[in-house]
């Protein structure tokens, strides 16, 4: 086998290699919270807002909150993950049902990063349920269906 040959294939080698460890470096896994409290890399969690703990700070810039888990039996005995968020508040956190945050955790608390709300559907109840064209009838034929 030539010398040029083994050279190529260890460079074609390497590259992959160096191209697999920057690919996974750069993923964002969802975790639990309980794992989101203790990770020291870059992850995704996602959980329901305690409104009772929201503080923002304007002159900071700072939004301070804790979220629980969404599937929690008991909300309010669930474990809460204090949240720390440094930018603009979106408009429509009051409304949010929950939150995705990307961040890490640094001395029990999180740092988020990135925040992303997720709103109730304008399409659904108050109660979480959606329109029934049967029980409803008047609204389904103003609506198109």
């Amino acid at each position: 086998m030539s010398a040029k040959y083994i050279i190529g294939g260890l460079i074609i080698v390497l590259f992959v290699v160096w191209g697999a460890y920057s690919f996974m470096k750069t993923t964002i896994q969802y975790v639990s919270i309980e794992q989101a409290r203790t990770s020291e890399r870059m992850v995704q969690v996602m959980g329901e807002i305690d409104f009772d703990r929201v503080n923002f700070n304007t002159d900071e810039r700072r939004l301070e909150f804790a979220i629980f888990d969404v599937e929690a039996p008991n909300k309010a005995t669930a474990v809460r993950l204090p949240v720390v968020y440094y930018g603009v508040v979106p408009g429509n956190f009051e409304q949010a049902t929950s939150v995705v945050l990307k961040g890490r955790s640094a001395d029990g608390v999180f740092q988020a990063d990135q925040m992303l709300v997720k709103c109730p559907s304008k399409y659904q109840g108050e109660g979480g349920e959606y329109q029934d064209p049967q029980k409803h009838p008047d609204s389904a034929r103003v609506a198109g269906a």
